[in-house]
């Protein structure tokens, strides 16, 4: 096991964050830890890292109990936290290096490591700028690469492509893969279930300081009792025939609002073909159709009872 975390309770003044936390990560996978704003997520990768003492409980990595006086305990452990730690002062290529120094002093090493991290982050044509000089999405590979240029063995993420935009997430989704290829173990947090869905061997729901369940990406569609989703851009519609609408087979939930219909149909029925079949037949103007398949916000809520 890489990780193992028993009964982790945390309070905040009297406030519970974390109630008796439960949680085993397998080497070489990619765990996702899932859960709303305040859900503890962060409280979790702290105490991971030794950074917050917890008030009972036990915490292992690589079968040992965390020792933040060990280099080499430390060098094997990597950490990209929700907000970017860099420095304001210092170019992007001195920052990578700043934080790969804190664990390999050789400096041919660390420049071969640093140089590494920056080519696969894709930030060499702006190694010599400094951070108030890039947009958000650039900062969050500066962030990432400082936490990768090590080499850890173990990679922990907290919402590492928060606000980024779409080419530097990819980026860092990509490099996330390569280093579990090359048999990095990979710890994510975050409230992105899309994404975490896309990525992760398994995903831990975590929800008022607990994990309520840990599965794969189909063992959790399985919670999912709505089927598809399909939202239509409709001119007219009277009351009568929403009504009507909601009795076909199989629909659960029929909302018109404005221009838009939204119709929820049970799990594993598809009803778009006879939705549209009602309003050709009743001479109902309509515009753009969506469909959707249900996605693991639906199986968050049912799990949880709430949405993220």
């Amino acid at each position: 096991m890489s990780i193992i975390i028993k009964d982790l309770v945390k309070r905040y003044n009297n406030k519970l964050v974390l109630d008796y936390f439960n949680l085993q990560m397998q080497e070489e996978e990619i765990l996702g830890l899932l859960g709303s704003d305040g859900s503890g997520k962060s409280t979790v990768i702290g105490c991971l890292l030794g950074l917050l003492a917890y008030d009972k409980g036990e915490v292992t990595i690589f079968g040992q109990e965390l020792d933040k006086k060990s280099l080499e305990y430390r060098r094997r452990i990597g950490i990209v936290p929700q907000n970017i730690t860099i420095f304001d002062g210092l170019t992007i290529y001195e920052n990578v290096d700043f934080f790969c120094a804190m664990y390999i002093k050789n400096k041919a090493e660390r420049q071969k490591c640093v140089k590494e991290a920056l080519m696969d982050c894709d930030l060499e044509r702006v190694s010599g700028m400094y951070p108030k000089n890039l947009d958000l999405g650039t900062l969050r590979r500066v962030n990432f690469a400082c936490g990768i240029s090590h080499k850890p063995k173990l990679l922990i993420l907290d919402e590492a492509t928060l606000g980024a935009d779409a080419v530097s997430r990819e980026n860092i989704l990509l490099n996330i893969r390569k280093r579990n290829a090359d048999k990095t173990t990979v710890f994510y947090a975050s409230k992105n279930m899309e994404e975490l869905a896309g990525l992760c061997d398994r995903i831990a729901i975590m929800d008022k300081g607990k994990v309520i369940i840990t599965a794969t990406v189909e063992e959790l569609k399985t919670f999912i009792s709505v089927g598809e989703k399909v939202i239509i851009e409709v001119f007219r519609l009277s009351s009568k025939e929403e009504e009507e609408l909601s009795k076909l087979r199989g629909i659960m939930f029929t909302n018109y609002t404005g221009n838009e219909l939204v119709i929820k149909s049970e799990k594993g029925i598809n009803n778009l073909a006879n939705i549209l079949h009602y309003l050709e037949n009743h001479k109902i103007p309509f515009g753009k159709v969506y469909s959707e398949v249900p996605v693991l916000k639906e199986a968050f809520w049912e799990i949880t009872g709430r949405e993220l």
